[in-house]
């Protein structure tokens, strides 16, 4: 929380002594004006704080194949599509098909296929398009592009089985 204090000034005109040669003057040619008031805020450094933080969500990603290595990646929650999140990191996504005829993230082709082993609830819910690419697969499947990693307001971690396919 950000402290702050007011204070106000008050400006008036400069008052003239009244003296015999400007005496006419003054009263002749000067107006009488009101006094101007202004505000001043001024914020404190050691009563301010850092904005608060972004709720983290932790990803680890598991290779195809067992004793492949672990990799681990953190997202800002609600921020992006588990797709764009793993090709930021450089992770494998899609079989041999799929890397020469994907859609590019646009939802049209079903290749970006995951398993959520861990923190479904973590992910948004099924979009139309995976109910459609997705009907006779396990409920645990996902399209990496149409996945929201978080909801802006939940952390914790999500465990992701790369091309679940390939799995046996």
């Amino acid at each position: 929380m950000v402290a702050m204090s007011f204070s106000s000034v008050s400006l008036r005109p400069s008052e003239l002594p009244a003296t015999a040669s400007n005496r006419c003057r003054s009263t002749a040619y000067l107006t009488r004006r009101r006094p101007i008031s202004i505000s001043f805020a001024a914020v404190s450094p050691e009563t301010s704080s850092a904005p608060p933080a972004k709720p983290e969500i932790e990803l680890e990603f598991l290779g195809p194949k067992p004793g492949d290595t672990v990799d681990r990646a953190i997202a800002i929650s609600g921020d992006k599509l588990l797709r764009t999140i793993m090709s930021d990191n450089k992770l494998e996504l899609y079989a041999a098909y799929g890397k020469l005829m994907n859609c590019g993230g646009g939802g049209s082709c079903g290749t970006c296929i995951v398993e959520i082993v861990d923190g479904q609830d973590l992910l948004n819910e099924r979009t139309n398009t995976e109910l459609r690419y997705l009907k006779k697969k396990p409920e645990s499947w996902r399209l990496a592009c149409q996945t929201i990693v978080g909801n802006k307001d939940n952390s914790g971690k999500v465990v992701v089985q790369r091309l679940p396919q390939w799995k046996k």
